[in-house]
């Protein structure tokens, strides 16, 4: 008896200490706290690859892979500029913020990889294809129309088609070079109003993704009924062209948009993504169960916190990453966490003029941080971050601000000001909308060290800024910056290296490195 209370008792005990560690051991949602929208995910053996939205920013279609479905590394990007026009460059008084790329398709076929995706800025399909997806280079091509938010789908039979639109959802065949669509192929609507099972108001269904599976056809759109939350809507057939039934797929928490992936164990699962502030559109996961042929998503309808897959190790260094700017023999002049706001000047930015620093040049005159060009950007991260940046400000010029920024309309800066023969630490807050100069203090040393803290937690969406001439002690700059996220720039918020001109060009600054936490 005594030996019994005793095992009673261990057992008890070990339960108490261990099975928190062993639930931290599962993956939880978002799978990925940061701004990795539209995504669209393949599985080739036991790799997955997925591509996301990145819109202006360069280089863009970000390519991500994962062993395990929750813990994802940046590998490349389908290009490197989507077009050199006045938009996409920040020139002529253009931008193309909220623009540039949308909706990605990733798709594997015949041992080779296929990113396609599309464009108002350039009206045209955009299509890249490569037989190595992590260090091979990108074939280009391109068509017109612009065809938005389009699937990519290659059928047993070896043709091609592309499913897009909004509302009425139309089937074209492509080109067996995908070079455009087939003159005398497939081009039919194949789902009249396809919002219908979601109540046939609202946003029309869009972000087509259609699935082969078992010799069904599986089409997943968004909808968002008046009303309700953003909605899943799943139509099936058993010919690509039709007739298509449709249901709900999931309506919880507005996750949504996205498709299905099958693991190398059999288990299947939905990856869509979350609307969740200023920090942006979030990833999720979420299980799938198949009921009458039929894939049912979620638990009870509802999104689960955990998931029986393996925990999440992170998004440093995977997703976004510190940088000291120095580089070895070999290594990549950028890592691949960072992109340019638009097209970059490339002859105006090294990080070998001056061995250990990010040098950003002046070329030109701009009025504020929105225009100015060759600002070094990554994303934030939740629940919170930090973002630390060293500046050596000795080659800047009269009129030449720069320093550290968190971009998106609604912006905010802390940095250096040159007026004259005086020095300045500044910090800007746009949160009105209008950029307000929060604080100004005299400099009197050339190197000044910078941070943005983040908080994103139950959607807080507030950030703080701060100084420090000697990268030890803090001291608080400006105001409050009430992020917010915006449909004209429509992306989450980003940490962003700056320097611009406002009356001559020619002025450098340095920065000796960059560093991010996902603390605060």
């Amino acid at each position: 008896m005594r030996n019994a209370i005793y095992r009673l008792w261990m057992t008890t005990l070990i339960i108490t200490l261990f099975a928190p560690c062993l639930y931290a051991q599962k993956a939880t949602n978002p799978i990925i706290y940061a701004d990795v929208p539209d995504i669209s995910i393949e599985r080739v053996g036991n790799s997955y690859y997925m591509s996301s939205t990145t819109m202006h920013m360069s280089p863009g279609v970000p390519i991500m892979k994962s062993n395990d479905l929750v813990n994802w590394k940046t590998v490349g990007y389908a290009y490197d500029t989507l077009a050199n026009i006045d938009a996409m460059n920040l020139t002529n008084g253009k931008n193309a913020y909220g623009e540039g790329s949308w909706a990605s398709s990733i798709r594997f076929h015949n041992g080779t990889y296929y990113v396609s995706t599309f464009s108002a800025n350039t009206n045209k399909t955009h299509i890249y294809s490569t037989k190595n997806i992590e260090k091979g280079q990108w074939k280009a091509s391109s068509f017109t129309p612009d065809l938005g938010d389009h699937s990519l789908f290659f059928d047993d039979d070896g043709k091609a088609y592309m499913i897009s639109g909004s509302g009425d959802l139309r089937l074209v065949e492509l080109k067996d070079d995908l070079s455009g669509i087939k003159l005398g192929g497939t081009d039919k609507i194949i789902i009249k109003k396809a919002n219908v099972p979601s109540g046939g108001t609202g946003l029309g269904p869009e972000g087509s993704q259609l699935f082969k599976i078992k010799g069904k056809y599986y089409l997943f759109n968004i909808t968002w009924p008046p009303g309700h939350v953003r909605t899943v809507i799943i139509h099936r057939a058993d010919k690509i062209t039709g007739p298509y039934e449709g249901r709900i797929g999931l309506q919880d928490l507005g996750v949504a948009q996205g498709g299905l992936v099958e693991a190398p164990n059999g288990a299947w699962y939905s990856y869509l993504f979350r609307d969740y502030g200023s920090v942006g559109r979030i990833p999720y996961l979420v299980p799938v169960k198949w009921v009458d042929g039929w894939p049912v998503l979620g638990t009870n309808g509802k999104v689960t916190d955990t998931l029986d897959l393996p925990a999440g190790k992170g998004l440093i260094p995977g997703i976004v990453a510190s940088d000291d700017f120095t580089r070895k023999k070999g290594e990549r002049t950028l890592p691949l966490v960072w992109q340019w706001n638009h097209n970059p000047d490339n002859s105006l930015w090294s990080v070998t003029a001056r061995k250990g620093y990010l040098r950003l040049t002046t070329g030109r005159i701009d009025t504020n941080f929105l225009t100015a060009r060759n600002s070094l950007t990554q994303r934030t991260i939740g629940p919170v971050c930090s973002g630390t940046v060293s500046l050596d400000i000795s080659n800047m010029k009269d009129g030449d601000f720069a320093g550290l920024g968190l971009l998106q309309k609604n912006y905010g800066l802390a940095g250096v000001k040159i007026t004259g023969d005086s020095k300045a630490v500044v910090m800007i807050n746009a949160s009105t909308g209008k950029p307000v100069e929060a604080q100004k203090i005299p400099l009197n040393q050339k190197v000044v060290y910078f941070k943005a803290e983040c908080n994103f937690t139950n959607r807080k969406d507030v950030a703080n800024f701060f100084y420090s001439l000697d990268g030890k002690t803090w001291i608080p700059l400006g105001t409050q910056l009430k992020m917010a996220y915006t449909f004209p720039h429509f992306m989450g918020y980003r940490f962003a290296l700056f320097n611009y001109a406002t009356k001559s060009i020619g002025g450098s600054a340095e920065f000796d490195f960059f560093h991010i936490t996902d603390s605060i």
